[in-house]
């Protein structure tokens, strides 16, 4: 049986997390939270609390650091994450990678779909699955429909790893984590990730591991 926190109206469990203050606690895998799915959120924490979610999850992705986090990663069940990217790579694997800034998104009930058949695959990690990495193949563009936190409607195409990012943060919302889209075989520590596969792309990795690339 759930704890009463775990049953409250998501307004009240979001009242106590805000209430304890600083970074909210980023739930690990192996949590239910991270696997039942959202509700689309329909006005459930009211716009004030709403603002002041927002901001929480803004500060704990800087504090993690993430360029991206969903609320069940903080154990509220609720259709919203949140993106920012300042992209600090070097050009080389920027341009490899497809990778910009981004600025600060909310996005609120969204929903993509593939633009073509093109697909990209590179190491991708996890604020809920931490010391890892793997390869994970995804599209290399995207149709992004949400709303802002606003309520205003969002339609945007995304492309390079600002897509990476929204199927990553959207996949999060099903219930879905990177590794269920992965290739396995690449699973690699942060600390092997760094010392060989830190290539723009994983081609070097995917020959000496034993996997193929799109």
């Amino acid at each position: 049986m759930a704890p009463p926190s775990d049953r409250a109206p998501l307004a009240e469990r979001v009242e106590e997390l805000l209430a304890a203050g600083g970074p909210l606690p980023i739930v690990a895998a192996g949590l239910p939270v991270l696997r039942q799915g959202t509700e689309p959120y329909d006005g459930q924490l009211g716009p004030a609390l709403l603002g002041r979610f927002v901001e929480a999850l803004r500060d704990t992705m800087h504090a993690a650091p993430g360029v991206g986090l969903a609320a069940p990663q903080v154990g509220v069940p609720l259709r919203i994450a949140v993106i920012e990217d300042p992209a600090p790579v070097p050009e080389e694997v920027a341009l490899a990678r497809g990778r910009v800034p981004q600025p600060f998104r909310v996005l609120v009930n969204p929903s993509y779909e593939p633009v073509g058949t093109a697909r990209a695959a590179f190491f991708e990690g996890c604020l809920s699955v931490p010391g890892w990495q793997a390869v994970v193949a995804r599209h290399a563009e995207v149709r992004l429909r949400c709303q802002d936190e606003q309520g205003r409607a969002v339609d945007e195409v995304f492309t390079g790893w600002p897509a990476r990012i929204v199927q990553h943060e959207t996949d999060h919302l099903d219930g879905l984590l990177y590794l269920d889209r992965a290739e396995l075989r690449s699973l690699s520590t942060n600390e092997a990730v760094a010392a060989r596969w830190g290539q723009p792309t994983p081609r070097a990795a995917a020959e000496a591991l034993g996997f193929e690339l799109p």
